[in-house]
């Protein structure tokens, strides 16, 4: 027999099991502070005597006794203080007006852009390594005139909404603001960029592909999210909210399209693509006309750069905020200015930006097939490629067609939103909701597992060689390895999830803590006659058209009618995937995904069918609450250690290694590097706020003015880093057709940490000496 080989990535996947078992405690023991325990929320609870109503066509999905709708935690998870007294005053609300009080804020929730994975790809080595892009959230506060009801919409440019996060914010937002913002009223969505650290999860599947737990890219984002809602708070005003839709074409393909058409050919025949291309857009302007912002859906994956890019961006999406904000902030940097401008995520879950398809890199022949394999190397030459000639460009395409579309959408608004607010909100335990499939029958939801077809990822970032999309059989070596590393899957979990084969039982997995959420939220908002669904994964496109058809029927059965729902993806815990019954059983990387089995959707779509007779009756109040989620206190500390920067001999930080060249035309590259410090150590002391600028100086003032910064997609700043804490930082300026002729310099800044003996360490902020240059239009 011959010998065999495996990949890095397999071998990385069998040290990630090795250590996660008993015979490895004593390598746990140095990753882990050692006692792993569990804060649960135990704060008071009001406890109603009824349970939670049953939906529409269904008895209920969840059972017990729980909190009244409006009641929240006495106690956050960093916080034990009682029946909090809010530190900001509310301000008074000018109430006699038709429309809604609206806020908008925008803070930056970067986090780490070195030493750590960038979150979605979950490819190892995928360290982030510099920043082309700054993250943000991207916060909305509606309030009805007399302020009695509110909403919170946030969007923030990060993979996913993590458990963790949103228990954390919401904890700090009940500190300042006692009951005002809630766990119902408030939606945390992610964009989904796969651009963006990882490390701010608490299960142990996301904590192992984060490397770690970082604190330090955790309390950043928390602090962003934060700051964006209190930015919104004080800005407050009576305004007016516009809806519109429309179709966008050219920007997104189905990634899976063998899945699709599992579906009942009767089904597929109601819409004529089998991807979602409608955009709903809100714009948002005061009483005077005064623009404040936009909130927009439309159902793409930010993967349009790909999982060789190590630069810290928002993708695609973000590049659509990125041109609406700096054509209505005028005059301002990126990320500054009063105009907020979200693209929200929808359900992306089979829908890939990479318009041109999956190709065989190697011959060039399409391999659209069920197994995305070719014919010669297999999966891993299987990949989908974007329109333009690099993912950079790409991104930029995919983004402008988003952008252009938004706009004329924005231009066009006429339809005004009006109506109450409402919000509902429960936690579930999704591994044990019963499902009734008609008056008589009943399915159950599962424990968590990931399928074979997970470990092979997709047209946009494939996995590893030995898996292939559409595995419905396991692997006898793999099954082995497993069972040997990891325990068997009990014949529950297998049977439940048929015909997914078992990879990993993750629900079955404890230590050192759960792989996987049991208690998942599920909430909707409405706000007149618009319904915003918040899903905790990834819809695929028929899944998120069955939600809707349901959600809206569900409305109009208690008298209210002519409901828009959309769907707004990657909200305050993931959960993977979720597809329908019928795509589950081809068993793609979508459907290998959907952690809780093959009846994932209509669990969903029953307790999202509860929330909505809730809301349409007036009876939320009366809606358990369900059972609250754990916050883990002791969590993998991160494997890459920190350690003290150094310059080489006769240099200091921010000296010029490589200057920028005398002069240079417009379009072309400015490159300049210098001696450089871990740019991570910018995540902790945050004396700068950017790690670059690109400067004119103006001879009539004397004066540099700041005409880029490291949020401009025109700049790229790159860390290199080198050994025993030695590194470079080169940074670059695409000089755009807009450029003036001039004199020019660019400034790098950072933080270096440095440590005495028996001494703590501590971050000195420093800036570079200029490289300055001149810019013309023609030679």
């Amino acid at each position: 027999m011959a010998k065999r080989t495996f990949s890095s990535f397999e071998i990385f996947l069998i040290f990630l099991l090795v250590i996660t078992t008993g015979i490895t405690v004593a390598l746990l023991s140095l990753l882990f502070i050692t006692s792993g325990t569990i804060e649960n929320h135990t704060g008071k609870y009001r406890f109603p005597s009824t349970q939670g109503p049953p939906a529409t066509q269904s008895p209920p999905a969840t059972q017990g006794s729980a909190a009244p709708q409006n009641s929240t935690p006495s106690r956050g998870p960093t916080t034990t203080q009682a029946s909090p007294t809010p530190s900001t005053p509310e301000p008074t609300l000018f109430q006699n007006f038709s429309g809604y009080h609206i806020g908008v804020g925008r803070a930056d929730c970067t986090g780490q852009v070195s030493d750590i994975n960038l979150m979605g790809y979950a490819k190892t080595g995928q360290y982030a390594r510099g920043i082309l892009t700054r993250l943000y959230s991207r916060a909305f506060i509606m309030a009805e005139p007399d302020g009695s009801n509110r909403i919170v919409f946030v969007s923030i440019d990060i993979g996913m909404v993590s458990q963790r996060l949103r228990l954390e914010v919401l904890s700090r937002l009940q500190n300042k603001y006692g009951s005002l913002y809630r766990r119902d009223n408030v939606i945390l969505s992610g964009t989904h960029t796969h651009s963006g650290p990882a490390g701010y999860f608490q299960y142990t599947t996301f904590v192992i592909a984060s490397e770690g737990f970082s604190n330090r890219t955790f309390e950043y984002m928390v602090t962003g999210i934060v700051e964006s809602v209190e930015i919104a708070h004080k800005n407050m005003k009576p305004g007016k909210i516009f809806i519109n839709k429309g179709t966008v074409d050219g920007a997104q393909i189905n990634r899976s399209p063998t899945s699709y058409l599992w579906n009942p050919q009767s089904e597929r025949a109601r819409y004529s693509s089998n991807t979602d291309k409608e955009m709903v857009l809100l714009k948002m302007v005061d009483l005077n006309g005064e623009e404040l912002g936009l909130i927009s859906w439309f159902a793409i994956h930010p993967v349009s750069m790909k999982n060789t890019n190590h630069l810290v961006n928002s993708d695609n999406v973000g590049y659509a905020s990125y041109l609406f904000e700096q054509e209505k902030n005028k005059g301002y940097l990126p990320g500054e200015g009063p105009y907020v401008a979200a693209f929200a995520s929808s359900n992306l879950g089979d829908v890939s930006p990479n318009v041109l398809g999956p190709q065989c890199t190697n011959t060039g022949e399409s391999c659209d097939n069920a197994n995305s394999s070719c014919p010669i190397g297999g999966p891993s030459m299987c990949v989908a490629m974007g329109p333009g000639q690099d993912m950079f460009e790409s991104t930029q395409i995919i983004g402008r067609i988003i952008y252009d579309k938004a706009k004329e959408l924005y231009e066009s608004a006429s339809q005004e939103v009006t109506g109450p607010l409402a919000s509902a909100h429960q936690w579930v335990n999704m591994t044990d909701v019963t499902v009734w499939l008609n008056s008589t029958h009943t399915v159950k939801t599962c424990k968590p597992a990931l399928g074979y077809s997970f470990a092979a990822g997709t047209i946009d970032g494939f996995g590893t060689v030995s898996f292939t999309q559409g595995m419905t059989e396991g692997d006898s070596f793999w099954d082995t390895l497993r069972d040997q590393v990891l325990g068997k899957p009990s014949e529950e979990i297998k049977e439940c999830h048929k015909p997914k084969p078992v990879l990993l039982q993750t629900g079955e997995l404890l230590n050192p803590h759960p792989w996987h959420p049991d208690i998942v939220d599920v909430q909707i908002v409405t706000l007149g006659f618009l319904a915003i669904t918040a899903i905790p994964g990834e819809f695929t496109t028929m899944s998120g058209r069955r939600l809707r058809q349901a959600v809206r029927e569900e409305f109009e059965a208690y008298g209210m009618l002519n409901m828009t729902v959309v769907i707004s993806g990657l909200c305050n815990v993931y959960t993977h995937y979720i597809t329908t019954y019928e795509e589950y059983q081809a068993q793609r990387y979508e459907a290998a995904s959907t952690i809780y089995g093959p009846h994932t959707l209509s669990a969903y779509i029953q307790l999202f069918r509860v929330l909505a007779k809730a809301i349409a009756t007036d009876t939320v109040a009366n809606l358990s609450s369900g059972p609250k989620p754990p916050f883990f206190e002791e969590l993998m500390s991160p494997l890459i250690p920190n350690i003290v920067d150094r310059a080489p001999e006769g240099t200091t930080f921010g000296d010029v290694l490589l200057p920028a060249n005398t002069i240079y035309r417009v379009g072309e590259v400015v490159e300049v590097t210098f001696v450089g410090a871990n740019p991570k150590n910018s995540a902790e002391n945050r004396t700068h706020q950017t790690f670059l600028t690109v400067e004119k100086y103006e001879a009539t003032s004397a004066t540099w003015q700041i005409m880029h910064n490291d949020a401009s997609w025109e700049t790229r700043f790159y860390w290199h880093k080198g050994s025993l804490g030695l590194s470079n930082a080169t940074i670059q300026w695409h000089i755009p057709d807009t450029a003036q002729p001039g004199t020019y310099r660019i400034k790098y800044f950072g933080h270096s940490r440095k440590q005495d003996l028996l001494k703590p360490a501590v971050l000195l902020s420093f800036e570079s000496t200029p490289s300055v240059f001149e810019v013309t239009t023609t030679w």
